[in-house]
């Protein structure tokens, strides 16, 4: 037997006792599926191209790129918090934009739609298309979340949040 055997084989047994230790993310919301009728009948046009079937809004045409009030935005098709206001900032794209989202609020895939990949971002609990996130944003984080205005519904810091749609 070797020495390089003997390390090789200790560290996996550490790793392997370890393990169970380890915590797992237990999400504080049940995900929510509903078919795209039901969704349709729930949102209006518009929300629902972008949230369901990754549409774009035109840049500067949502009222929240000037939303300056304390608050949150939530998620427009369940209601799921996904940022807070305090991490919104002007990027000068015509979208709305945030440097940070809240933990376990969002889920990301590759989009390849543009032949160059970008990251795309979604609702964790529902699934709606929110928009792209860029690193090309401010610090702390480096992260631009740049999303469809039509995607979120703000909630002043006065209001409590709604009840996630069931």
């Amino acid at each position: 037997m070797n020495r390089r055997k003997v390390l090789s084989g200790s560290l996996k047994l550490l790793a392997a006792s370890l393990l169970p230790s380890i915590p797992r993310t237990v999400l504080a919301f049940d995900k929510l599926a509903k078919s795209n009728a039901e969704w349709r009948a729930l949102l209006p046009a518009p929300a629902y191209r972008v949230l369901f079937e990754e549409a774009t809004e035109p840049a500067r045409s949502s009222p929240l790129n000037k939303e300056k009030r304390a608050g949150t935005f939530v998620c427009a098709a369940c209601y799921l918090p996904l940022f807070d206001s305090d991490k919104k900032y002007e990027s000068g794209t015509g979208w709305p934009s945030f440097f940070d989202v809240r933990a376990d609020a969002i889920g990301t895939r590759t989009d390849y739609r543009l032949i160059l990949p970008r990251t795309e971002y979604h609702c964790a609990r529902c699934g709606g298309h929110q928009g792209h996130v860029f690193k090309d944003g401010p610090p702390p984080t480096g992260l631009r979340y740049c999303n469809n205005g039509l995607a979120l519904r703000f909630v002043p810091a006065a209001d409590a949040l709604p009840e996630l749609r069931t």
